[in-house]
């Protein structure tokens, strides 16, 4: 790799992993497809591969400068992916593995906001192996409604608002479906905002507005009726809280690359952070591209820049 490749005007050999097995599989090949695309109309080389078919170990890797990581949920943002291709000696995108595996896990992730003075709802960790009456308990000790949520897990996919004891069997069912892990988490009512993070840059704020309970998995990946909206009527100092608290996220965490904040707002307004995304959607309807264009970045640029700076700080790393 030569010191041309860091620059941003250079052109790269990427591959691009999207697919997977987890359970975003769906989501993930849209990702790749739309991050192909934005980097080969930069002008770029790019190559998908889709680790659940092709034997990562064996691959032939000459000539490929960076991988573009597009895989969601297990495999591709536990860490996984991210130790293979440290073993293989391949500079990738975003997070490193031990931050990848941090953040992935809501409850550990908690863990490092409370550490840093980060506002998050506070949870209780449960497992599927746990005594029903035990978990009967903490729910009636945090009170209703809570969230049912699997702790590494993303999309939304197995959460439930729970309003009532009787609902939360079935949310429980839900949950352990994708996670032997799972978390009870206060339930906070108010707006729904997102923060992107691109190295140290912040990219606009989005408020989300859903007809949907929450942004579940159809609002964000299947219905148009979500609203993203730009233009808030809160107070300036306001604002300026809910993009610290997620920039304060980022840094408790130590994460690098493309990463999306998660946060509500409850009615004092005060912002909560519900989880950092490693490796946020890049769809069509995702947030991150969104952000990018309010920002006056095309998609492929903002891609672009956060391969440089990953190839960056691969190539002034000090040698032993």
């Amino acid at each position: 790799m030569t010191d041309s490749h860091t620059n941003s005007s250079s052109t790269f050999n990427i591959v691009i992993l999207s697919g997977g097995e987890s359970a975003e599989r769906e989501i993930s090949l849209k990702s790749g497809e739309t991050v192909a695309l934005a980097l080969s109309s930069r002008g770029h080389q790019v190559k998908i591969v889709d680790p659940s078919l092709v034997d990562l170990d064996s691959f032939d890797w000459t000539g490929c400068d960076v991988v573009f990581i597009a895989l969601h949920g297990t495999y591709g943002e536990d860490g996984t992916i991210q130790s293979t291709l440290d073993r293989l000696g391949i500079p990738y995108s975003g997070c490193d593995a031990a931050t990848s595996k941090l953040a992935f896990s809501k409850s550990a992730s908690k863990e490092r906001f409370i550490q840093h003075n980060v506002n998050t709802p506070s949870y209780v960790l449960i497992h599927e192996s746990d005594d029903a009456g035990r978990i009967q308990q903490h729910a009636r000790s945090m009170g209703y409604p809570l969230v049912v949520k699997p702790d590494a897990q993303g999309s939304s996919l197995g959460v439930t608002i729970v309003k009532t004891p009787e609902e939360l069997p079935q949310a429980l069912a839900r949950c352990f479906h994708y996670d032997s892990f799972g978390i009870l988490e206060s339930a906070i009512k108010g707006s729904e905002w997102t923060v992107t993070v691109v190295d140290d840059q912040v990219l606009p704020l989005i408020q989300i507005v859903t007809p949907h309970e929450f942004f579940d998995y159809e609002a964000k990946y299947t219905e148009d009726s979500t609203q993203y909206l730009f233009e808030f009527d809160l107070p300036t100092n306001v604002i300026q809280s809910i993009i610290k608290t997620g920039a304060n996220a980022c840094t408790a965490l130590g994460t690098t690359g493309i990463v999306r904040v998660d946060l509500l707002v409850d009615r004092f307004q005060q912002p909560w952070v519900l989880e950092v995304n490693t490796i946020p959607g890049f769809t069509d309807h995702s947030l991150v591209p969104k952000a990018a264009t309010q920002a006056g970045l095309d998609f492929g640029e903002l891609c672009e820049q956060a391969l440089a700076n990953c190839l960056k700080k691969v190539t002034t790393r000090p040698q032993n």
